[in-house]
C-alpha cells in the first residue's frame, strides 16, 4: 500500500472548463493537480520543470496545438504520460493523437467518471479509450484522395465538378463518394457535410 498521490497537470484553454477539472480532480483522494496552463508553450515548460505523472490536454490551444505539445513532452523529452481531453471524436484525430504519444483520449461529453478511470489506468501504465473515441478509433480512415472527395462534396460540387477540379472521371468521384459513404456510414450527401464541418474539413459557416 502507498499513500503517494499521482501528480496531474492540465493544459485547457478555456478557463471555467479548466476549473471544472480541477475541481473534479480535487474530488479525488490519490490524485493531485500539481499546475496548469493555457496555452500549449507555458505547458510545455512547466511540464519540463514540474514533472508531473500524468497531463490532460486538449487538442485545440493557442501557442502550441495539443498534438505538439504531446509530441515534444512524450517524444522529444520521454515525459509523463497523457491524456488527451477534447471536442474531437473522429478517428484520425484519435490516430493523430495517439502517434504523437498519447497513451488516452476521453471526449469532453464523456462522464466525469470517464476523466477520473483514464487518469488513473495511464498512470499505471495502461491505455484509456473513451467509448465514443475507442468507436471511432475502428473506423476505416479515409484516403486522402477520399478527404479531397469529401470536402469537395461538402462544398457543394456535384460528381462532375469534382472530377474536373480533380482531373478524375465523374464515374471515379462516384465510386470515391460511395467509397467515403460506406467508410463513415452515412447515407446521405447532408450527412457528409455535417461530418465535414464537425471534424473541420470545411467552414462551419459554409452556405
Amino acid at each position: 500500500m502507498t499513500d503517494k498521490k499521482t501528480r496531474v497537470y492540465l493544459v485547457e484553454d478555456h478557463t471555467i472548463v479548466r476549473a471544472g477539472l480541477v475541481a473534479l480532480l480535487q474530488t479525488a483522494a490519490d490524485l493531485e493537480v500539481i499546475g496548469e496552463a493555457a496555452d500549449g508553450r507555458t505547458a510545455v515548460a512547466e511540464i519540463e520543470e514540474l514533472k508531473p505523472d500524468v497531463v490532460l490536454c486538449d487538442l485545440a490551444l493557442p501557442g502550441l496545438s495539443g498534438l505538439d505539445v504531446i509530441q515534444r513532452v512524450v517524444k522529444e523529452s520521454g515525459g509523463p504520460r497523457v491524456i488527451v481531453l477534447t471536442m474531437h471524436h473522429d478517428h484520425v484525430w484519435v490516430q493523430r493523437a495517439v502517434e504523437a504519444g498519447a497513451s488516452g483520449y476521453v471526449l469532453k461529453g464523456s462522464g466525469v467518471q470517464d476523466v477520473l478511470n483514464a487518469v488513473r489506468a495511464v498512470a499505471s501504465g495502461e491505455e484509456f479509450l473513451s467509448p465514443r473515441a475507442q468507436l471511432e478509433s475502428q473506423v476505416e480512415p479515409l484516403s486522402p484522395r477520399e478527404r479531397e472527395v469529401l470536402t469537395l462534396l461538402a462544398e457543394g460540387h456535384r460528381s462532375r465538378e469534382i472530377g474536373d477540379i480533380l482531373e478524375i472521371s465523374s464515374r471515379t468521384a462516384e465510386h470515391h463518394r460511395a467509397r467515403i459513404m460506406r467508410k463513415l456510414g452515412i447515407n446521405d450527401v447532408a450527412g457528409l457535410v455535417r461530418y465535414a464541418i464537425r471534424n473541420g474539413l470545411v467552414d462551419e459557416n459554409l452556405k
